[in-house]
Formats: structure tokens, sequence, C-alpha cells
């Protein structure tokens, strides 16, 4: 009994102690990493650390030439262009966020770590109880590029040339080259070192609309980029003509558009005069929207009421297109029609025989009792026999 006593004291102290044995002292993951921005700009610094208890984050900020006097940064400082978000689990992770950089947003930024008991305590030595990882952002004045207006694509565009122009005016440092993007994409055989640079579109569709930006670059500084919308109706070029489904089954309908701004989606029931929004509340029929695509869900088919012409009907600032799927809903008994129209056919058959056996004439039965026809003699043979007989005689 007193041995149970003191193993039980052993595991009940090592409990108790097991915290403090286990402690880790804090230390980075993940550093902050200095970048160069420019005007206007957003930036994020990333910071994530490790130990037990996990430790907690904080973040400074020191003006440039002036790392002695560093700041702490709040969330929402800065007239809220500052944001802070900070999670803690097994590991601690905070993300320093800056929109609309200015120039007097340079300087460094330090990530500051500690699971210290004492590091809120004042009459601590900061350098001691708290981990620190720096970074340097250098903000720019933003290049001056001149750039066409926007640009609207009408019925009759096609037959005009549209031509994108830019313009490099100012900028901190010699530029290297310029290319073209549209869409986040790079447009092929667009690059060249030239400060005026020239994008055209030749037969202008809807589908040459989007977002356009020349783009220049730089040797010691960030790329500089001015954006030209060229804007166009939404056309419709693909959904489904008509959809053939049976009763209970699920139904899949879609429409697929050109066109810039990305379009705002519409889904109608045509039902006579009065054409029905759908919509997500019915809890049968769901309605997925993205860009420049959209999918109308029906489930559980009903035969009654969801047959019928159903439209997509997209929208932007430039105006509106539609276009109609045609829903058909089959009985379940519709797979099996095939084999009851061959079965029809076959009873259909049998009776018509069955009728015309019955219809005959009664000249037409033959009497198994009485010749058919007349019997053939053997008076011929009978002639051959005695001339035989004869020829012997003699």
């Amino acid at each position: 009994m007193h041995r149970n006593a003191v193993m039980l004291a052993v595991v009940l102290l090592g409990n108790l102690m097991l915290p403090f044995i286990s402690a880790q002292n804090a230390g980075f993951v993940k550093s902050p990493l200095s970048e160069t921005k420019l005007t206007g700009d957003t930036f994020e610094l990333y910071c994530e650390v490790v130990g037990y208890p996990t430790p907690e984050i904080q973040w400074w900020y020191a003006e440039v030439n002036r790392a002695d006097s560093f700041k702490q940064l709040w969330d929402g400082a800065r007239k809220r262009r500052v944001s802070i978000n900070t999670a803690y689990g097994t590991n601690g992770v905070s993300v320093l966020g800056i929109t609309r950089l200015t120039l007097e947003d340079s300087g460094t930024y330090e990530c500051r770590a500690s699971n210290d008991p004492r590091r809120n305590d004042l009459r601590q030595n900061p350098a001691i109880t708290w981990i620190r990882a720096q970074a340097t952002i250098s903000v720019l004045q933003k290049p001056k590029i001149n750039a066409s207006d926007q640009t609207i694509l009408t019925a009759d565009s096609s037959s005009k040339q549209v031509i994108l122009q830019c313009n490099l005016t100012t900028a901190h440092t010699r530029h290297k080259e310029s290319f073209w993007m549209k869409n986040g994409q790079d447009i092929p055989n667009t690059r060249t070192e030239h400060k005026d640079t020239i994008y055209r579109i030749i037969k202008p569709r809807a589908d040459d609309s989007g977002e356009y930006m020349c783009v220049y670059t730089f040797d010691t500084a960030p790329n500089a980029n001015a954006t030209i919308e060229v804007k166009a109706k939404p056309d419709i070029t693909g959904h489904k003509r008509s959809e053939n489904k049976n009763e209970g089954e699920n139904a899949t309908l879609y429409c697929r558009s050109v066109g810039y701004p990305h379009p705002t989606w519409t889904w109608h029931k045509m039902d006579g005069k009065s054409p029905m929004e759908l919509d997500n509340s019915t809890g049968r029929i769901f309605i997925t929207n993205r860009d420049n695509y959209t999918e109308l869900n029906i489930l559980n088919l009903d035969i009654n009421t969801d047959p019928g012409i159903y439209e997509c009907n997209a929208t932007n600032a430039i105006g509106n297109t539609a276009q109609t799927t045609i829903l058909r809903v089959r009985s379940h008994l519709a797979p099996l029609w095939p084999f009851l129209g061959v079965l029809a056919e076959i009873i259909i058959l049998v009776v018509i025989i069955v009728v015309y056996e019955k219809r005959k004439r009664p000249d037409d039965i033959i009497d198994d009792d009485e010749p058919v026809g007349q019997m053939k003699t053997n008076s011929t043979n009978n002639h051959k026999d005695k001339n035989i007989r004869q020829r012997n005689t003699k």
C-alpha cells in the first residue's frame, strides 16, 4: 500500500513539472522579408514562430535611419491602412499588411516574439525577453504613365481597329522594357524597349474585351503598370439548346459568355407571358455563378412542374443578352417504351394471323379423305408389259 502511494505521488509530481520540463524558448520558423514597393501599392509581411508555451507576437516600426526609435503597430493604425492578423495554435502566425503605400511608409518593420513569463514586465530588458526579426520596406514614387482611355466595343466595332497606347513619362530609374498583358496573362510578341508602346486589336469582338495592362520593367525597382479597360456587352458563346431527362433524375443547364466587365447572371423559367425568376430558395434548384459562367442544377425532376423553357440572362454595364434551353422530362416508363412497342407489334401480328386463318373460305380447305386431282392410271405400263410378253412368245 505504501509503495502504491509513492508511485502515485511520483506520477502527480511528474505531471505538475511537465510544463516546466518541456518548455521551449521561442524561435522563428519564417521571418519577414525585405521588399521594395511603389506608392499606392500594398505589401504583406509574414511571421511564424514556435515555442512552448506558444509565443506572443507583436509588430514594431522604425523610420528610415532611426533604428533606435521603434514604435508598436496596431491593427487599424495609419488611418486604417494597417491590418494585423494573428492566430495562435501549435505555432504562432501573424501577417502585417499595409495598403495605399506612401513614401512615409518606408522603414524597418520588426516582428517580435516571446513566451517568457516576464516579457511584459516593464522592469525587464525587452532585448532579453523578446526575439526579433526585421525587414526593410522601401517605398519609391510610382512612375507616371500616360495611357489611353477605356474603349467600348459596339456592334459595328468589328470593322474598326482598336489601338491601345501607353507612354512612360517619368521614372525613378531607367526602364528595361515594356510588354502587354490581358486579364493577368502576358500577350506574346509585345515586348519592346520603347517608352511609347502600342497594342492593336484587329477586327475586335466581344471576346477581345477585358482588362489590358501595359507593364514597364526596371533594373532596381518594381514593375510599373497602367490599366486600360476594353468593355463590351456579354455575348453568350455556349449553352445547352435542350436537355432530355427522366423524372427523378437531376438536370444541369449552363451558359458561358464573353464580354467585360463580367456579367451578372439571372435565370428565368419562361412560363407563358410571365417569366419566373429562379433562385436557390426552393431546396431543389441551385444556381452557381462565376465570372463568365453560370450553372443551373435542378434536383429530383418532377414531370409536371419542371419541363419547359429556361432562359439565362447575362447583364453588365454595357448591355445584356439571353439564351434559352428546352428541358424535357420523361416518365419512369420511358425506358420500357421500346420493349412495349416491340411487344405490341408481336401481339398485333399474332391477331392478324389468327383472324386471317378464321376468315379462309371453305373451298380452300383440303379434305384428306378425297383424292387430290385426277389419279394417273398405269395403262401405259400395262401396254409396255403386254408388248414385252408378246415378243417373248415368238
